[in-house]
């Protein structure tokens, strides 16, 4: 028994062989090596670098604080004026904070942090960014100063023009986002 399987393996790997070489010969797709062959030895090209292009100029747009066009207008006949008292003018010098340069409608309250009592709120500004803000700080396009924040609205003093070359100011809530 033990010599059967001695002489079956040398013929089994003689077999395996012979097959492997039967594959090996086949020139089928001699037309398809001489191809990449040829491709191959072709001389290479060189890709064009890019164009240069001048930098673009920088374009300050000034007109921020002015109604955004989506926003239905305020239209004033001149013979009403807008409720409330005359106040001094908001100080146009003063450097914009990143929520200023947001339209109100824009922005929406999504949360409150407390720490050692101090609040804070968290305002998203619509482009998916949530900023941290506290009393004194500015939101909106017409100078809204941020008076109380509470657990689940921030109140806002803004000052807006009256229609007649004075300024008043007009109070806003700002209530916690739902979603």
């Amino acid at each position: 028994m033990t010599i059967y399987r001695l002489t079956a393996l040398p013929v089994l790997s003689a077999l395996c062989l012979v097959a492997l070489l039967g594959c090996s010969g086949d020139r089928q797709h001699s037309d398809l090596d001489q191809k990449l062959l040829d491709a191959r030895n072709r001389p290479q090209g060189t890709i064009e670098p890019l164009p240069t292009y001048p930098p673009a100029e920088r374009f300050n747009y000034s007109a921020l604080a002015l109604r955004s066009p989506f926003e239905a207008p305020v239209i004033l006949n001149g013979e009403e004026k807008v409720s409330g008292n005359v106040v001094a003018a908001p100080d146009q010098s003063r450097r914009k904070e990143p929520l200023e340069l947001i339209n109100y409608s824009a922005l929406s309250m999504v949360g409150t942090l407390s720490r050692g009592g101090n609040t804070w709120a968290l305002i998203n500004d619509g482009n998916g960014r949530v900023h941290r803000v506290t009393n004194g700080n500015y939101v909106g396009r017409n100078f809204g100063l941020i008076t109380n924040i509470g657990t689940f609205e921030v109140e806002i003093m803004e000052t807006v023009p009256d229609g007649k070359g004075e300024w008043i100011n007009r109070p806003r809530t700002m209530a916690m986002d739902e979603e």
